[in-house]
């Protein structure tokens, strides 16, 4: 199984790191790393990865597509028009198209998520429609041949989710067992719905300054998108 895994300066290691080490866990896969060019690409935790494969050599139809996010580099990434070309190029031959996070975004705007379900980060959901998705707050969302993952740290679970699509949920049992997942969140307020008031209009406040709408807005009429109805 080829995984194909595109990145740009910035994005959110977890996003990728969480479904790679639990696909990784699969017989007979394959990771290419996919960046504007070959070598190393920084990540929000500072740490870099090496992209193995650059916009001129990604497989045209891998069997899944995996596109991380982020926070302000999503939103800045969004501007890239060669990284959306490759993306969608990617996608339109893929057997699947997924995403962890904010990584919908840039699914949305290659123009890959019209008329799908999508998952997200919470604070990045509402942009969905902007590009003719269906915003949903499920953990992990699978609309066809379209599969996404929430915020952060769903990435696990999607993961997980789609061993069981692929290989059985007997693998996917053995697999979540060798890595010892078994959350125990200990503060239980990772969702909105979860937190107190003043530690949600904190996390929103913060959000918001690193996932501007107008960014959104801009790549969504760049890309040739109508505006949402409100």
């Amino acid at each position: 199984m080829k995984v194909v895994c595109f990145m740009f300066p910035g994005f959110t290691l977890q996003d990728m790191v969480g479904p790679v080490t639990v696909w990784s866990m699969m017989p007979e896969v394959e990771f290419e790393f996919v960046a504007a060019a070959k070598g190393d690409v920084m990540t929000d935790s500072g740490l870099a990865v090496r992209a193995t494969h650059d916009f001129s050599d990604v497989a045209k139809a891998p069997d899944v597509l995996l596109v991380p996010g982020g926070g302000l580099p999503v939103f800045e990434a969004m501007q890239d028009d060669a990284l959306l070309d490759a993306i969608a190029g990617a996608g339109a031959g893929a057997k699947w198209v997924t995403s962890v996070c904010s990584g919908s975004m840039l699914l949305g705007a290659a123009g890959l998520l019209q008329g799908y379900r999508s998952a997200s980060h919470w604070s990045a959901r509402p942009y969905l429609e902007k590009f003719g998705a269906v915003a949903d707050a499920g953990r992990v969302v699978i609309d066809r041949n379209r599969a996404s993952g929430g915020g952060i740290t769903a990435g696990i679970d999607f993961g997980l989710v789609m061993v069981a699509q692929w290989a059985g949920a007997e693998t996917a049992r053995l697999i979540e067992l060798v890595l010892e997942y078994a959350p125990e969140p200990p503060n239980g307020c990772g969702r909105p719905e979860l937190a107190n008031g003043a530690t949600l209009a904190q996390a929103r406040a913060l959000t918001a300054t690193v996932m501007p709408e107008h960014l959104a807005d801009a790549a969504a009429r760049r890309r040739g998108f109508a505006p949402a109805a409100r």
